[in-house]
């Protein structure tokens, strides 16, 4: 199952009910401080019932209670649905057979809370239910009055296994006709009970799990922070696990039993009154209690060390789970973050941006996250930014992202274009600083050659940073270039031999550039850092490099020459000449010879001309 939205009502300064839609795999939402960003997420930490996170009757909207409601709900609507699941012996049916899907064919899970004192009054299904008086209670009935109740209605017959629980309600709504359904809550304590495990329970088991990793944790030493991500490792196993874990459960409830049992017959030899007075029980399931930490050197555990460095293990905890394969993962995981820039240094905040949308791209993984930082905002999605305001009542409300939206929160947010704009008369959209450097030392070493006839600035062409495809930035600069009556372009890495999504990605982002009029500009090669001359390295760091035009030249360079992968261009390519140049980007198409750089600064040129 897949978290598809949220809805809060009445709940903190939400006060009516207010929908969030979740993207299906990255979710961010911005917005000022104090607008209710973490207020959504710790509603989502409630319903999963998730550790460290309360709720009290101060959660209760102070408006609707001086109105005189009762009660605050919090409800999430999924999705990604299982297409049967087995509720009864082995025997499939499907949460649609079963009348508990709401009208948008989706399931619906209501919680709701006494305002007096904060504490859960019942979990309810929200969903099309008969208005049948008796077929609206079939889901709750044992067994026994199950089969009571077919029998009076003539299907017995037609039952093919009178074990079955679901069988029996197929029979029973089937020779009723027509099933005419209405909108009902249905509480899962009365309405979804069974002598065997609860229609609920089987229904729990398949939701997602759920992990918050807050901002304001406390460094104290039993701070959760570092731990968390591996107990939801924890999580993972266990449930990865269940099946056994129940069947190794049974067999010690049945050792058990058989002592009790075996006892209780001797007892009967010697006191039969006081035996038939006792009946053995367990009182309740055992607890499978697992608890981690690390340790670093000289036995001191993360949780004592700077919140930098626990943030950088959460970092690469996230980085761990975006590298692991997802093929058997038991059910969709909920990471949700809030403000990840806390306490870290701004390169580590794009690090662990970036390492979770490459986990969100990861199957049964998604990912929430608040901030209010534009660096981290501009990576975002922008299909999947949810915009916290405030309407004229100041009223908390979620926006999604449409042109009118974006420039609002953007401005909101602060995020800008990078400086340059005063100055220029064409823009080139760029992903990141690397390729400013990369595109400003081939127009000029061109120029400067007699190959070119101007280099970029000489003619007010200003390459500007986008931060990414579909990001904030993107859609900000672009836009204002347009206000401002600019020419402009898109100039991108094509990251052939790459990840195959992020090429898909790339080429949408081509046609909808050039749906607008405005050239698009990919490599021929991987990355910019592949058009690079090893011999260049090699007489400046002693370092022999070998690398392919679609490999991943900069990850190779980087470990060569012993520094980070993103510092490669910036360190070699001003120092590539005019020659090398030409030669490293010089290719051979129908027997023509033709240098790709040479034609892509000749090309940008031709913007304001």
């Amino acid at each position: 199952m897949r978290l598809k939205s949220v809805k809060l009502t009445n709940f903190r300064g939400y006060r009516n009910t207010i929908t969030i839609p979740i993207d299906p795999a990255m979710t961010g939402i911005v917005g000022r401080n104090d607008y209710g960003k973490s207020t959504i997420l710790e509603a989502l930490a409630i319903f999963f019932e998730a550790e460290g996170v309360k709720v009290d009757k101060s959660d209760m909207n102070c408006f609707s209670l001086r109105e005189g409601g009762d009660q605050f709900e919090i409800a999430c609507v999924f999705d990604d649905l299982p297409a049967s699941l087995v509720l009864d012996e082995k025997v499939e049916t499907s949460l649609a057979q079963e009348f508990l899907l709401n009208a948008e064919g989706s399931l619906e899970i209501v919680k709701s809370f006494k305002a007096s004192t904060g504490k859960l009054e019942r979990t309810s299904v929200r969903c099309q239910h008969p208005t049948d008086k008796v077929l609206a209670t079939l889901l709750g009935l044992k067994m026994a009055d199950l089969k009571k109740l077919g029998e009076e209605r003539g299907v017995a017959e037609v039952v093919p296994d009178k074990r079955v629980a679901s069988l029996w309600r197929q029979a029973i709504r089937a020779a009723a006709g027509p099933i005419e359904c209405h909108e009902f809550l249905l509480d899962v304590e009365k309405g979804l009970s069974t002598e065997a495990k609860s229609v609920w329970g089987k229904i729990e088991d398949r939701l997602p799990t759920f992990a918050l990793f807050k901002a304001d944790r406390e460094s104290s030493d039993g701070d959760a922070e570092a731990k968390n991500p591996l107990q939801q490792a924890v999580k993972e196993a266990q449930a990865a696990l269940q099946a056994q874990i129940s069947a190794l459960e049974q067999q010690i409830e049945a050792s058990v039993l058989d002592v009790a049992a075996r006892t209780l017959d001797k007892l009967r030899e010697m006191a039969p009154e006081l035996a038939s007075e006792l009946k053995p029980r367990f009182k309740e399931k055992p607890k499978w209690a697992f608890n981690f930490t690390l340790d670093g050197e000289n036995g001191i555990p993360i949780n004592k060390r700077g919140s930098g460095v626990r943030r950088l293990v959460l970092l690469n905890f996230f980085r761990a789970e975006a590298e692991k394969a997802a093929a058997g993962t038991q059910r969709t995981v909920i990471y949700a973050i809030e403000e990840p820039e806390t306490s870290q240094h701004p390169n580590y905040q794009v690090m662990l941006m970036k390492a979770l949308l490459s986990l969100a791209e990861q199957p049964n993984r998604q990912i929430i996250v608040t901030t209010h930082v534009p660096a981290l905002a501009g990576l975002m999605p922008t299909e999947g930014l949810r915009y916290v305001t405030k309407d004229v009542n100041g009223t908390p409300i979620v926006r999604m992202p449409d042109a009118g939206v974006l420039k609002e929160a953007t401005e909101s947010l602060g995020v800008l274009p990078e400086t340059g704009m005063e100055r220029a008369k064409g823009v080139v959209l760029v992903e990141g600083k690397s390729d400013v450097t990369f595109l400003r030392h081939t127009a000029s070493a061109l120029k400067g050659a007699g190959h070119t006839a101007s280099s970029l600035e000489e003619v007010g062409i200003v390459p500007i940073l986008i931060g990414g495809c579909g990001s904030v930035k993107h859609w900000v600069t672009l836009n204002l270039a347009n206000d401002l009556g600019l020419p402009w372009c898109v100039f991108l890495d094509s990251d052939i031999g790459g990840d195959p999504s992020q090429i898909k990605a790339i080429q949408k982002r081509k046609a909808e550039v050039e749906a607008q009029g405005r050239p698009f500009y990919a490599t021929r090669k991987r990355e910019i850092e592949n058009y690079l001359c090893p011999d260049l390295i090699l007489a400046e760091t002693g370092a022999a490099v070998a690398f392919t035009d679609t490999c991943d030249a900069k990850k190779i360079i980087g470990a060569a020459v012993s520094m980070k992968a993103d510092d490669v261009i910036d360190r070699f390519w001003p120092r590539m000449t005019a020659d090398q140049i030409l030669r490293r980007s010089t290719y051979i198409e129908n027997d023509v010879e033709r240098i790709e750089l040479k034609e892509l600064v000749t090309q940008l040129l031709t913007l304001v001309h």
